[in-house]
């Protein structure tokens, strides 16, 4: 056969394959002797052969055409037989055409429209619609705002009032404004603004579905990274929270950069890169952004926003970005928390389990925008998310389950760093065991993501495995029977105890003229450890009103310096 040329199959071979497989059949075979012997009986219908069997009729009764019936041994007529078509008409032949005649009109019948085109809808995924009055009387709100302005147009300071006007919150002005098309005159009409929010007002029927299509590019249903950059920028330079940056725009970028990761970490909880409408909804974002108008103090929102959480996770960085080419290689990461990940587990963090795109890995390395997640899921293996960044790490072959091999496999190595330390470590068998007490898988022989996540203690199970520090940690909390109750985080625990030693160390550095160190205001701090040294050499870029920055890569010409 040449080279390319696909098989088809010869319908007709096929046919007869199966007519031989059937004829080959003993009850087919015993089916067609019997037929045979009822052929060489006169008056017998070659149709009535095969009709459905009926009860038999005694010995030397006659049938109704006065042939006498078979023995008991063979296979009985059926009494309906004998009205044959070679027969005479039957009294009831009539009645019965007719009544087949009579259902095959009603067959022919056009149906009722089905019961399904009745019910209401119900699913919305734009939000359910709002009634029109309103939708007239949140314009005429907006025109009457802008009628204050001068030439009834609005500048981006005026679109904090526009943003009441319309019903949303303070920190939607940017995009607001953004969409409305100001970035490029540097003003709104009240025409042009009052087309975009009608025709959002009449496609979007909450906040989800109107904070995606401000955001979104034109022709996309979903959020990417480089969306949210022109809305954190108006943040970073009206919030008062925020106030002290103004004096230290290299950081904008960086805090830009931080808080986009810190979203994607907590709302794509799909790892597809893309927020969409259902992912906002389910989330928390939305009202945290809400609360950035009511909360002066922008620490406070841990979850997104906090510039002390960001902090953190910069000067963590820095520390094992040695080199300050904004990349770190598996051996910078390998020194984070003095060793304290295993090898094994840093080369998974490295093979692209947990990594994306093509910028992410170069030459071996992953950007700051990855540590960001790294750095969240090290230090709170409670989240979802983290949960999902670990498994996907142990689960060397990728089939959605980890295997008693994959468990020993990372397993070796804490027993390696345990006999260094002169501690008696655990046999893999009885490890086990507690393991799958603790986890209670619901299958045999494997642990699958489901299980972990119904586990409250993912983070023993995960620190057992590759976290030496916090594995020794989780067997010295066993023997204390008193703990106090997690009232907060694990992340947020780790960032204010990290934040509280940052700013000690960069008190302790800064001695004044006095000869003794004075106290610091929170404020003071930051802008100590910002102005000198950046004021030299900026480590990112600032983003533009439009949002033109990379969120992976930053050219750096000269080394960078650090951040106090």
């Amino acid at each position: 056969m040449p080279p390319g040329k696909v098989l088809q199959p010869v319908l007709k071979m096929k046919v007869d394959e199966l007519f031989l497989r059937w004829l080959s059949e003993s009850s087919t075979q015993a089916l067609l002797r019997d037929c045979l012997q009822r052929i060489k009986v006169p008056g017998r219908s070659p149709g009535a052969l095969l009709a459905p069997a009926a009860p038999t009729c005694k010995p030397g009764v006659l049938d109704g055409l006065g042939v006498p019936s078979l023995s008991p041994a063979s296979t009985a007529l059926p009494l309906g037989a004998a009205s044959s078509p070679r027969s005479g008409p039957h009294p009831r032949g009539t009645r019965r055409s007719t009544g087949t005649r009579a259902v095959q009109a009603k067959k022919e019948q056009p149906l009722p429209p089905a019961a399904s085109q009745s019910i209401p809808a119900f699913y919305f995924p734009r939000g359910r619609p709002t009634d029109t009055l309103h939708v007239d009387a949140v314009i005429s709100k907006i025109e009457r705002t802008f009628a204050q302005f001068p030439h009834e147009r609005a500048t981006m300071d005026d679109m904090g009032r526009v943003a009441k006007a319309c019903g949303c919150p303070l920190y939607w002005k940017g995009p607001l404004f953004c969409s409305a098309g100001g970035e490029r005159t540097g003003s709104v009409s009240v025409h042009k603004f009052v087309a975009m929010w009608r025709k959002i007002l009449h496609n979007c029927h909450d906040d989800a579905a109107k904070f995606l299509h401000l955001l979104m590019n034109p022709g996309c249903n979903y959020l990417v990274q480089e969306d949210f950059v022109p809305f954190l920028q108006d943040v970073v330079n009206t919030h008062p929270g925020l106030a002290f940056l103004k004096e230290a725009s290299e950081f904008h970028s960086r805090y830009i950069t931080t808080v986009i990761q810190r979203i994607f970490y907590t709302v794509n909880r799909s790892w597809s890169g893309r927020i969409t409408c259902a992912e906002l909804r389910r989330s928390t974002f939305l009202q945290n952004v809400a609360l950035l108008e009511e909360e002066a103090d922008i620490n406070q929102l841990t979850e997104y926003f906090s510039y002390e959480h960001f902090y953190v996770i910069y000067c963590k960085f820095w520390e094992l970005d040695t080199d300050h080419d904004l990349l770190i290689d598996s051996q910078d990461l390998a020194r984070h928390n003095d060793h304290a990940v295993s090898t094994k587990m840093i080369e998974r963090i490295f093979s692209g389990a947990v990594t994306r795109g093509r910028k992410v890995q170069k030459e071996g390395k992953i950007s700051y925008a990855d540590f960001v997640w790294f750095l969240l899921s090290e230090e709170d293996k409670r989240t979802p998310t983290s949960i999902e960044y670990w498994f996907r790490c142990m689960d060397l072959d990728g089939d959605g389950a980890l295997s008693m091999f994959e468990l020993e496999y990372f397993y070796e190595e804490q027993c390696r760093r345990l006999d260094s330390m002169a501690i008696e470590a655990l046999p893999f068998e009885d490890c086990l065991c507690q393991m799958l007490d603790l986890v209670k898988p619901q299958s045999d022989g494997k642990i699958t993501l489901r299980d972990l996540k119904r586990c409250k203690l993912a983070n023993v199970f995960f620190d057992t495995f590759f976290n030496i520090e916090k594995y020794l940690d989780h067997e010295q909390k066993e023997q204390d029977s008193e703990s106090e109750g997690p009232e907060l985080s694990d992340w947020e625990k780790y960032a204010a105890e990290e934040y509280d030693i940052l700013v000690a160390e960069e008190a302790a550095a800064e001695p004044w003229e006095d000869g003794y160190e004075a106290e610091l205001s929170p404020v003071e701090q930051k802008l100590s450890s910002l102005r000198s040294p950046l004021a030299q050499r900026p480590f990112f870029e600032a983003p533009s009103a439009l949002g033109a920055v990379d969120l992976y890569e930053y050219a750096c010409e000269d080394d960078d310096l650090p951040p106090s």
